[in-house]
């Protein structure tokens, strides 16, 4: 096994800084936390394809409003899960990778019924109506798709994520 390097204990000790604690204390306040990264990740992404595919300059100062916002709560999501998905595999124990691999597996089976729902209802839609897709659609869908797929497992961690009842003096150095 790989030593830590001065990068991996950093990373640690940002990923386990408890100052905003209070953010994500109770199961309550993580759920509502995931809630508010989903709202912003989908008005943020919105936003970008607005301003890619639609050409709306007023979609970059709305991207701009949520940047902010959106990366405290990622901060926060990932200080509840102390580093879980961020931290390399050999700063974290074998509890923790193991919790890592369900909360990966979790959010595959959660974006593949997303993708197969999607799939199937955009598939009956074009059966049924008159409907076509074009290439500004696919990329739309595609860009949704790809967001989903990569924020899934932060949602499933933020979600799964235990109350805090250790100490400071249980944390590691």
């Amino acid at each position: 096994m790989r030593t830590a390097t001065r990068f991996d204990r950093r990373m640690y000790a940002i990923m386990n800084q408890r100052e905003a604690a209070p953010l994500f204390a109770t199961a309550g306040r993580r759920r509502a936390l995931v809630a508010a990264h989903v709202v912003l990740t989908a008005g943020a992404a919105a936003a970008w394809l607005a301003l890619v595919v639609g050409d709306a300059r007023w979609a970059l100062f709305a991207m701009l409003g949520l940047l902010l916002p959106w990366v405290v709560a990622t901060g926060a999501i990932n200080g509840a899960t102390r580093g879980l998905l961020e931290l390399r595999a050999r700063m974290l124990d074998e509890r923790q990778r193991a919790e890592r691999d369900r909360v990966r597996a979790i959010a595959h089976r959660i974006t593949t019924a997303l993708l197969l729902a999607g799939t199937a209802g955009f598939g009956a839609l074009l059966w049924a109506t008159e409907v076509r897709a074009d290439g500004r659609t696919l990329f739309a869908a595609l860009f949704a798709a790809l967001v989903t797929h990569w924020l899934t497992p932060l949602w499933v961690a933020g979600l799964r994520a235990d109350d805090d009842v250790r100490g400071d003096a249980d944390d590691l150095a």
